[in-house]
């Protein structure tokens, strides 16, 4: 079977560890040139070395998807290191799980910031790119929360489902040159968990990931099995959760 995913070049945000970490290898051994971005240098830089190691082609900039002008930077230096741009991963996120009634604003502005003004941020950067080649391909990872909703999770499914909408919106403008996907896991085994404040919500996430959390590589082998379509195939939803989550 021929790999269309060789000779690609790939960012991904939020690539420091988790479904970013296992993203950027698996499609490193699959031949892609990969950019890895995210806040933590050191976690990055140590990436890139194990890619390298592998035989793999990647670079990293520590950076903020906050910061629309970061998402330019990765974006350029993509171009400037490859010449182009295949695809963008945009995985960074960040839960506050809490009741809405306990107000916590300063959670949901952070939530909004990097899970929803973050992956428009790196869509702003890369779809100039894209359409001056006339093609590339936008991955939004979003989530089941989003899907099923929960008490608790209400703010954080609604920066996911707002991501979500403006996929669907983006793909139904789109004349198909650059197609996009969103990408919904459920219970993964990250240290996506360290970011929540809540102590009990903490322990109550990581019950549920020790008792069910699949691997992050199920998450990156879904990135692969979307990028490794022909130009005319687009896969709009995947969502993949632990065979024992409601």
């Amino acid at each position: 079977m021929q790999n269309l995913i060789k000779g690609k070049v790939v960012i991904i945000t939020g690539a420091s560890s988790g479904i970013g970490k296992a993203t950027a290898i698996a499609l490193a051994e699959h031949g892609a040139k990969v950019v890895l971005g995210a806040r933590k240098q050191v976690l990055l830089e140590e990436n890139v070395e194990l890619i390298k190691t592998n035989g793999g082609e990647a670079v990293c900039a520590a950076i903020d998807v906050r910061r629309k002008s970061d998402l330019v930077r990765l974006v350029n230096l993509a171009v400037e290191n490859y010449g182009r741009l295949d695809a963008i991963v945009n995985n960074a996120g960040t839960s506050e799980l809490s009741r809405i009634d306990h107000l916590d604003v300063e959670g949901w502005e952070e939530m909004i910031d990097i899970n929803l003004k973050g992956v428009l941020y790196g869509m702003a950067a890369a779809i100039p790119v894209f359409k001056q080649q006339q093609s590339g391909h936008i991955i939004n990872i979003i989530s089941t929360s989003g899907i099923k909703i929960v008490p608790l999770q209400g703010v954080y499914a609604g920066t996911k489902n707002a991501v979500r909408t403006i996929s669907e919106a983006f793909r139904q403008e789109s004349d198909g040159s650059i197609r996009i996907t969103g990408i919904s896991p459920g219970v993964v085994k990250t240290d996506f968990v360290n970011n929540i404040k809540n102590e009990e919500m903490k322990k109550m996430v990581l019950t549920n990931m020790g008792k069910m959390g699949i691997s992050p590589e199920a998450i990156a082998n879904a990135v692969i099995y979307a990028i490794s379509q022909p130009a005319d195939v687009e896969v709009g939803d995947i969502v993949i959760r632990p065979a024992a989550q409601n």
